[in-house]
């Protein structure tokens, strides 16, 4: 069966999460993705737990389905070799920080004035320009300055992080967005371009209502712990054996709900009339929530719930999520057998292609596991100079 991206190969020179991210998504739509790794070390996040088998499952889960291929870029023969791979691929990505590509002699004019065809994109904390350009960045670094720890935990405490790598990914996700786009005008054009991503711009570019806020009121958003600023009921409410969410986005909404609590009183309170009124006055209606909700089960919630047709469910951990009848159904954890740690159960690609299914079967690559093979195929060096090349440590 052929795939989405077949034909589409990648040079990937990027490492821990951001850049991984992104072409591992184009590897999953089918692209051939070549991932240079440092000689002897690799990318860092091999040595970032938790481990299965002495392999880094923080590492198999971001570069599946990858040639894993090692160069020491800080070599001119390492550049050498880059630069024929370049020729011979469709993409370069790296997540480097500006001016570090341009020392090792594969920034994007040079690059481009070699291969005027191949899309260069770049991931890095605070893009390619502007005052920050030169800063080392991650993910919770992001988070804080972009606003986005501002804006979550509970008021009036200290700041939280997101749970999950947010900035990262969201700047994976844009990423290869961009990547797709520039394809396609090459396609088109026969010429390439690059794309600058800027991890605190993808940042600021989820920050949504609460910027849009901000610019029409003034007025500097806070952290309201699981409430919504806008809509209200639309946040976690505890009951006798956990939490449950409760999302009444409009007045219908609402009104099932009261009639799934027994409350239909409060469709008449006139504090209550309409969403705008309800957030106005949602500290004199969560406490007339809460002590209903604080009688029954999680399971008795949800059923009473679902049946009314208000939008709810139950808070799950992530053991809850990994064993899910949803989640199963969907196909959503996989299982790909890697050489060394066995079988891994990872996150599979949540699109579902009528046409062209996503099959999952490659695992993360060993380190330099295809050097030779790339180095064979696509630049066609022979055996004496792949040995060469190892002994002086430049793969």
């Amino acid at each position: 069966m052929d795939s989405l991206l077949e034909g589409v190969r990648i040079l990937d020179l990027t490492r821990v999460l951001a850049g991984p991210y992104a072409s591992m998504v184009l590897a999953d739509l089918g692209a051939e993705v070549i991932k240079v790794e440092l000689p002897s070390s690799g990318d860092e996040s091999r040595g970032f737990g938790p481990f299965q088998n002495g392999e880094s499952a923080y590492f198999t889960s971001v570069n599946r389905g990858k040639k894993s291929v090692t160069i020491d870029l800080r070599q001119e023969r390492g550049r050498d070799l880059a630069l024929g791979l370049a020729e011979r691929c469709d993409v370069l990505v790296e997540n480097f920080r500006p001016g570090s590509m341009d020392r090792f002699g594969l920034g994007y004019e040079t690059v481009h004035a070699k291969y005027p065809q191949l899309v260069y994109a770049s991931i890095s904390g605070f893009g390619q320009t502007g005052p920050y350009a030169q800063r080392p960045a991650y993910d919770v670094l992001i988070q804080a300055m972009g606003g986005l720890a501002s804006i979550t935990g509970e008021p009036n405490s200290p700041p939280v992080r997101v749970g999950s790598s947010i900035a990262d990914l969201s700047a994976a996700l844009f990423g290869a967005v961009g990547i797709l786009a520039a394809l396609q005008r090459a396609s088109r054009t026969g010429e390439g371009q690059q794309i600058d991503i800027s991890m605190l711009d993808c940042q600021v570019a989820l920050l949504e209502n609460a910027l849009a806020r901000y610019a029409v009121s003034g007025e500097v958003p806070q952290p309201l712990g699981s409430r919504h600023p806008a809509i209200t009921p639309f946040q976690f409410f505890a009951v006798s054996d956990g939490h449950i969410v409760l999302a009444a986005g409009n007045d219908g909404l609402w009104r099932k709900l009261c009639t799934a609590l027994d409350l239909l009183d409060l469709i008449e309170d006139s504090r209550f009339a309409d969403n705008a009124l309800r957030t106005e006055n949602h500290a004199a209606l969560e406490p007339l929530l809460a002590e209903v909700l604080a009688d029954k089960t999680v399971a008795e919630w949800c059923e009473v719930l679902v049946q009314a047709g208000v939008p709810s469910g139950p808070l799950c951990d992530v053991g809850e999520v990994f064993n899910d009848e949803q989640i199963a159904a969907r196909e959503m954890i996989v299982e790909i057998d890697h050489p060394i740690a066995g079988r891994q159960a990872m996150p599979n690609s949540p699109l579902k292609f009528s046409q062209t299914p996503i099959q999952l079967q490659r695992p993360a690559p060993l380190l330099g596991q295809h050097t030779e093979e790339v180095l064979r195929d696509m630049l066609d060096l022979g055996t004496d100079e792949i040995t060469g090349l190892r002994a002086d440590g430049v793969i």
